[in-house]
């Protein structure tokens, strides 16, 4: 790829080609758009069901209309999946980037520094790489230092005034459920290692994104990631310390919200079991990795909503003490409503642990059951049925995910239940005196 090559990336000249390295909730969708607008994209992932299942066309997450979107793309050639790199004009790593379970909570780049490795030896002159996974500030240099090392024969960035390979961090900006269309319509942080760099990253982006490709330098469009997710942790441990302050004080905490937000410069979130998913419960540890002695709000948000499911528990044990042989109904296991993503899930957690601690006595239902294998505990023990099934044989029933399609599910009367999501609650107007409903 020459430096002509580059310009005609810019202009759409000719069919660029592109590998998207991971085909997970980020990569598949992307690679999707970028087959959809002309782009010819080779995805890469090392599940072989993964690759399997794409190659038929059918993707192997659940989101919108991805599905007619990747049976499309397939057919028409534009997309194809494979276990290994293939050279290309520009690659995009999509690959996850978690934290470690202990105390210390440190980030794992393994998976991009593995990326990095797979793609240098088919990189040549012109190429240009962009990282998407979330991931600490200085990650960027790093995976380029690793790739340099690996071929001594091209410029990397930092290296001199005129680079082979250009390279840029462009963190994702969507969420489940609305994925495609938050992936043609939100404004993108484009942050390039020289601005050639983040010239380029732009102008491959614009092939679809409508929204706006906002450009910067590397570390900068890396802290705003974190920064964007920090933010909400913040925003959402203030629910959630604030349910529990209203449990402790007898207080409904949802008629407690709906008042507050009638002010007009408040606005709390709702609280719930926890934070899921795979940015908001992840990305603030990096802030806290970086910086430990400046990061104290962030990371008592952390600390916060991390201790959530306790406290959910610690309710549902109150309800045991009058009731020692009470079965328990969990209805709702994935991080979020109306999505197959289980991912650092607090509903998935509180059900394995009450699982351990009432064995043979919980009952769990989520219309997204068949994606669980996908939410890194492996085997899932659990003993899951349909939501009628299990409100029906339950003393005790636990709303952990409103999923809508909960809905439809009567629960008998006489029955203690545990709403963490206000669920069942109808909204009070401001003519409403609040009232206690425990």
């Amino acid at each position: 790829m020459t430096d002509s090559d580059t310009r005609d990336i810019e202009r759409g000249n000719r069919e660029t080609t592109l590998a998207v390295i991971g085909l997970g909730y980020i990569g598949l969708p992307t690679a999707a758009m970028f087959a959809s607008s002309g782009v010819r994209v080779h995805g890469v992932d090392i599940n072989p069901a993964t690759v399997d299942l794409i190659n038929q066309g059918k993707p192997h997450i659940e989101e919108g209309d991805l599905d007619a979107l990747v049976a499309r793309v397939v057919g028409s050639g534009a997309l194809s999946a494979h276990l290994e790199p293939v050279p290309a004009d520009a690659y995009i790593i999509a690959v996850p980037t978690p934290v470690s379970h202990d105390s210390i909570r440190k980030p794992d780049l393994s998976y991009v520094m593995a990326a990095g490795r797979a793609i240098a030896p088919h990189l040549r002159k012109g190429n240009l790489v962009i990282l998407e996974s979330t991931s600490p500030v200085g990650t960027t240099d790093e995976l380029c230092r690793v790739m340099a090392e690996l071929r001594p024969d091209l410029i990397f960035p930092g290296e001199g005034h005129e680079v082979d390979i250009h390279i840029a961090y462009c963190p994702e900006r969507i969420i489940p459920g609305k994925m495609l269309r938050e992936l043609v319509e939100n404004d993108r942080i484009i942050g390039g290692m020289t601005p050639r760099c983040s010239e380029l990253a732009a102008a491959l982006y614009g092939r679809f994104v409508k929204g706006e490709c906002l450009q910067t330098d590397n570390r900068t469009a890396e802290m705003v990631k974190l920064t964007e997710n920090a933010y909400r942790d913040v925003n959402i441990a203030f629910a959630n310390e604030l349910s529990m302050i209203c449990d402790h004080l007898g207080i409904n905490a949802w008629d407690v919200i709906t008042f507050s937000n009638r002010h007009p410069r408040v606005s709390i979130l709702n609280p719930g079991p926890g934070v899921g998913g795979h940015c908001i419960a992840v990305d603030p540890w990096f802030i806290v990795a970086s910086s430990p002695e400046q990061a104290k709000l962030i990371h008592q948000a952390r600390l916060v909503n991390d201790s959530k499911p306790e406290h959910v528990i610690a309710q549902v044990e109150e309800a045991l003490a009058r009731s020692p042989d009470a079965k328990v109904a969990c209805l709702g296991l994935s991080y979020k409503p109306d999505v197959d993503d289980f991912r650092e899930s607090p509903a998935l957690e509180i059900a394995l642990r009450l699982t351990r601690r009432l064995p043979g006595r919980v009952l769990c239902a989520d219309p997204y059951e068949h994606a669980l294998g996908n939410a890194g505990h492996g085997d899932v023990s659990l003993a899951m049925v349909p939501a009628e099934e299990a409100v029906a044989q339950a003393d005790i029933v636990l709303i952990l995910v409103g999923h809508e399609k909960f809905r439809s599910v009567s629960i008998p009367a006489g029955r203690r239940v545990i709403d963490t999501v206000g669920f069942l609650r109808a909204p009070l107007s401001a003519e409403q005196v609040p009232h206690r409903s425990r």
